[in-house]
């Protein structure tokens, strides 16, 4: 009874006032939608209102060049139909190079096979490439078939871990992931923001190993390059996930790496683990062989000297 009567349904009658009748239908229907019309002629005005004030406030700034006035500095790109066709019309439009930046492991050949298209056209064109991955895609049998197809017009090489996925074309424009599926880009134009990106591709390329030469050796028997590199995250204070994401590898490979990693420095918990990392100097940038010092037990040295 109190929910029909909140809603006008029923209503007291006017002859009787102890009895109850309905409200006919198409009264409660106007009351009804009486209240959803006022609540949007009133966003209505405050978006109008909004509007206006923006268009105010941006007659205050300097004129923008044409093309920034259109909004293309920064352009939302929602779906991978809408991605896959900036990517083609960028690809179209490059002259000179290419530079991307692959995070994760080993690159899945569907991935491979479908940028394929873009960068035959690229090299058609002669436009170069370079192209940054963790040092696990070493491993990947169709990054290996992709480059020796593509010839010298890529030249790729590895770290420990990159940034996120980046394709910059001619350092004009950009494309990096807005969500974590990647079903959504930005797609960059901003010559700071283009700037900014093509610089701290420069930096980590400087600190890439080439694809082709081997990967240095820690200075330490027994541990690897991987090994090491896991050390150091795990100094960090660094869960298993988040070490396994950063390096592109599986969970279960980052706990086998850090079993062998205990095994090799002796270490019977995590906590003594990560004293033994600082000891030998793995919780830090990789050293020389020669500025390496080799783990010591004390508690072996004291039975030896007894």
């Amino acid at each position: 009874m109190p929910c029909l009567l909140e809603l006008a349904l029923l209503h007291p009658d006017p002859d009787d006032m102890d009895w109850l009748v309905p409200t006919a239908p198409q009264e409660v229907m106007t009351r009804l939608l009486r209240g959803v019309y006022d609540e949007v002629s009133a966003s209505q005005r405050r978006v109008g209102s909004a509007v206006a004030a923006f268009e105010w406030y941006a007659g205050l700034g300097p004129r923008l060049p044409a093309a920034a006035a259109e909004g293309s500095a920064i352009r939302v790109l929602d779906g991978l139909s809408r991605i896959q066709a900036a990517m083609d019309e960028a690809t179209e439009a490059c002259t000179t190079e290419v530079l991307t930046v692959q995070p994760g492991g080993i690159r899945p050949e569907h991935e491979l096979t479908e940028g394929l298209h873009r960068a035959l056209a690229l090299r058609g064109r002669g436009v170069r490439m370079r192209d940054l991955y963790t040092h696990v895609a070493r491993h990947g049998q169709g990054l290996l078939n992709y480059l020796e197809l593509m010839g010298g017009a890529v030249q790729a090489r590895t770290l420990d871990e990159v940034i996120d996925r980046l394709i910059l074309f001619d350092r004009t424009v950009a494309f990096i992931p807005a969500n974590a599926d990647r079903t959504l880009a930005l797609e960059l134009r901003h010559p700071a923001l283009v700037e900014y990106l093509g610089t701290v591709f420069e930096r980590l390329w400087r600190l890439a190993i080439p694809l082709t030469a081997p990967l240095p050796d820690t200075g330490i028997e027994g541990i690897s390059h991987r090994e090491r590199s896991i050390a150091a995250l795990l100094a960090e204070g660094h869960q298993d996930a988040v070490i396994a994401e950063r390096l592109g590898i599986s969970v279960r490979t980052c706990r086998a790496h850090i079993a062998r990693l205990s095994e090799t420095l002796g270490a019977a918990s995590r906590t003594q683990l990560g004293v033994r990392i600082a000891q030998v100097g793995l919780d830090g940038p990789a050293r020389r062989p020669a500025e390496v010092t080799p783990f010591r037990d004390p508690a072996a040295e004291s039975r030896t000297a007894l």
